[in-house]
């Protein structure tokens, strides 16, 4: 009963969307790193009739994750992927990912996702799957779209059930 009690009074806390500013920035990325995070997150999830990933600050999820999840190994692959798509970036196009046009942007991306090395293919999948987490459970997503209850409290005892 004692741990029943303890699991409601932390319920809030857990069950809760995340919002941009209950994510404290963990300074893991440099700043052009960050910057390029959030155009990669922004390009897989775009803005349409809803906010894209970008607007959402799901790129600060996604850092958050990294940072508290992963060992170092994985932490370090993951900011040489963001170096590494941005200099590919500078060398086609000019300039870096960030700066780049939507259509650029989503040319490298599509790349990297069907890159044949493993590095490549790694840090693409494992920053999809990250973003596709911090999109579905941010505050307005789980709010204004699939409209999550917390506590759904239906209970239908003592229906007639027909032969």
């Amino acid at each position: 009963m004692a741990l029943a009690v303890g699991a409601l009074a932390n319920l809030p806390a857990w069950a809760s969307g995340w919002t941009k500013e209950s994510v404290v920035q963990t300074g893991f990325l440099s700043a052009d790193q960050a910057k390029n995070l959030t155009a990669i997150v922004e390009t897989m999830i775009p803005k349409t009739d809803t906010p894209g990933a970008g607007e959402l600050g799901v790129s600060d999820f996604v850092q958050k994750m990294v940072k508290d999840c992963y060992d170092s190994k994985t932490q370090t692959g993951f900011a040489s992927g963001i170096s590494n798509l941005d200099e590919q970036s500078v060398q086609k196009f000019g300039k870096s990912f960030a700066d780049s046009s939507k259509d650029q942007r989503l040319q490298l991306l599509k790349e990297f996702e069907a890159s044949s090395d493993p590095t490549q293919k790694g840090f693409f999948s494992l920053t999809k799957n990250l973003t596709i987490q911090g999109y579905m459970t941010s505050e307005y997503v789980m709010t204004n779209i699939t409209h999550y209850e917390m506590v759904p409290a239906r209970y239908h005892g003592c229906v007639p059930v027909k032969k």
